[in-house]
């Protein structure tokens, strides 16, 4: 960004954009609202699956294409399709949840395959399963089906030790992060938000150093390093913290919204 305005601004959203309660505040809405004001585009980049971003371009005001599943896919919105897509190969796939089960017996499996989700029958779910999930075995899913993002829990294993464990077995096979919730995602190798930003920047024209990024998790890490300028917020995660060029206040105190206006002189 060189001082200057960037010409892109990207954000997390849970517990970055969003406040502690899953949405928009007023003030983060007219600071957005001035960025664009301004010339200057707003892409959210996410963990989240299609299916959970369709209302979020309306509210936030940002570009209708949306980085999602941790930069394995770009979705437009606006036409409800899925314009890039990088999914884990299917014999891969297999190889990994059958490679999982072996030596962590204890993890359970769901499956992100573009707009459909999958999960092992025994897969225990923290939100509400939508109609059309489909339900039994996840390794016969993804058998059959490229797969976006592999899923992996097992609530016996503290988290920190799950993704060590995870890690571990995956080895540089697939890319493995996680944004808490006690869950690890699995994504094909060099598929990571800072690949979504990239897909994105490129349609846009911009180049990577005239971005601002912001956001909370390690699934954030690569884009928070490959943006001009990367911005973590005050209740991220302290390897986010560490990597980041600037450090906001919270998303409760309207973090992305404090930097934006000072920014933009507000």
């Amino acid at each position: 960004m060189n001082g200057g305005l960037p010409r892109l601004v990207a954000s997390d959203l849970d517990g970055t954009l969003l406040d502690p309660e899953g949405a928009v505040s007023e003030r983060t809405r007219r600071a957005l609202d001035a960025v664009i004001a301004r010339g200057i585009d707003v892409v959210l980049v996410t963990g989240r699956p299609p299916r959970w971003v369709r209302d979020l371009p309306d509210a936030t005001g940002a570009h209708s294409i949306v980085v999602c599943a941790n930069g394995a896919l770009l979705y437009d919105v606006d036409e409800h399709a899925v314009i890039d897509h990088a999914p884990l190969p299917s014999a891969l796939a297999v190889e990994l949840v059958e490679n999982l089960r072996q030596d962590a017996p204890g993890c359970r499996f769901a499956c992100e395959m573009t707009f459909q989700f999958g999960r092992d029958t025994d897969y225990p779910s923290r939100w509400p399963i939508p109609g059309d999930t489909l339900l039994g075995d996840v390794l016969e899913m993804v058998r059959d089906n490229d797969t976006t993002k592999l899923i992996v829990r097992d609530d016996d294993l503290d988290h920190d030790e799950l993704v060590r464990v995870v890690q571990r077995i995956v080895g540089e096979r697939a890319n493995v992060t996680h944004s808490g919730y006690g869950i690890v995602e699995l994504s094909a190798a060099g598929v990571d938000k800072a690949r979504g930003l990239r897909v994105a920047c490129a349609r846009h024209g911009i180049a990577l150093e005239d971005v601002i990024a912001f956001g909370d998790m390690p699934n954030d890490l690569p884009m928070i390093r490959s943006a001009g300028h990367g911005v973590a917020v005050a209740n991220a995660h302290a390897d986010v913290l560490a990597a980041a060029d600037e450090i906001t206040a919270s998303n409760a105190d309207d973090g992305v919204a404090q930097v934006l206006e000072r920014l933009l002189g507000l």
